[in-house]
């Protein structure tokens, strides 16, 4: 068999197994919109009430953090991360050692999972700094996961 004819047919294999995942992950997708939703809007006062711990209840505590926690990670981590970004490319010393160092830490942050991340997140901000649980801690912890994976792209 020829380079030509092998490298057809592994491009082959590899478009019908990637089919196959996007296949899977559409089926999940409208599997979990076709049974969540009608759930989620059978009582429109789900979506604006708070949660109870002992009835049950709404979502719009949830979904107000989480926007919130959306909103304020981009408004720190967008303008940090392309200053830096846009530094590092363009105007620091591509020879200096510092630069390779700060380079070399972006690329090992960037590549932790969020979880290690938030976990050490909370332990700095909420155990050693004693600054508490609360939206605003959040939105640091996922702040440094932000800025790394922004500057790594840079």
């Amino acid at each position: 068999m020829n380079a030509k004819r092998s490298d057809k047919i592994a491009t082959g294999v590899l478009y019908v197994l990637s089919g196959i995942i996007v296949l899977i992950l559409a089926f999940l997708l409208a599997y979990i919109l076709i049974k969540g939703l009608p759930v989620i809007f059978k009582d429109p006062k789900f979506i604006i009430t708070a949660s109870n711990p002992l009835t049950g209840g709404g979502i719009a505590v949830q979904l107000f953090n989480s926007v919130y926690l959306l909103i304020v990670t981009l408004i720190i981590s967008v303008p940090l991360s392309l200053g830096a970004g846009i530094y590092l490319s363009e105007y620091a010393n591509q020879k200096h050692w510092l630069t390779g160092v700060v380079r070399s830490a972006i690329e090992v942050l960037s590549s932790l999972p969020s979880i290690v991340v938030g976990l050490f997140g909370m332990l700095i901000f909420v155990l050693q700094f004693g600054l508490g649980f609360s939206v605003s801690i959040r939105c640091l912890g996922t702040d440094c996961v932000q800025l790394t994976i922004d500057d790594s792209e840079c």
